[in-house]
């Protein structure tokens, strides 16, 4: 079921993720202060929109699920550490529904634009195999990473893309079926 988000937290949505997009295009990070900021924002914002315990709770568990999903793609070297406090915050911000609703988007969004991506420097098939790779090792509970370099984020081999853009396209496009539908 796709919920509308309070006008406030969408707004805090929005600043979050386009500042966390731009810092992230021109840097390739994300830094502390910004996704901090959007985790305590999430958390008190919340909890004034609603009652006190419901409204921080509804933020904890957004926040929780958010950090826990992206947390297990950092430690299979696939997110850096930016991409998961920001997700956090995102998380924090729209509880966890909607922050799931932003998480399947933004991994479609990512994955177009990997594809594109590989396409334009002349690697799709590679990319193709190891996506097949990756599939390949976790079926067998084993990090792609540690067979190959390309997969690992920190890797000066691997196709990587600011992940904070991704994250920003995901919620606008969110937001903007979430509005359609509910409305």
């Amino acid at each position: 079921m796709i919920s509308l988000i309070p006008r406030g937290a969408v707004l805090l949505l929005l600043a979050l993720v386009f500042c966390a997009a731009i810092w992230d295009w021109r840097y390739r990070r994300i830094p502390n202060w910004l996704t901090v900021s959007g985790v305590v924002a999430g958390l008190a914002l919340n909890t004034f929109l609603n009652p006190v315990w419901p409204g921080l709770w509804f933020s904890l568990k957004g926040l929780l699920l958010a950090f826990g999903i992206y947390l297990v793609l950092h430690l299979l070297h696939a997110m850096g550490a930016g991409d998961v406090k920001l997700m956090a915050a995102v998380g924090s911000i729209t509880g966890a529904a909607d922050w799931f609703g932003i998480f399947v988007i933004t991994a479609i969004a990512g994955g177009g634009l990997a594809i594109v991506a590989s396409i334009v420097k002349r690697r799709l098939g590679k990319t193709l195999f190891n996506v097949g790779f990756i599939v390949s090792e976790m079926k067998n509970l084993r990090p792609a990473y540690l067979k190959n370099e390309e997969l690992d984020v920190k890797s000066n081999k691997a196709l990587r893309m600011p992940h904070g853009v991704v994250i920003a396209a995901g919620a606008v496009i969110y937001l903007v079926v979430s509005t359609h539908f509910a409305g």
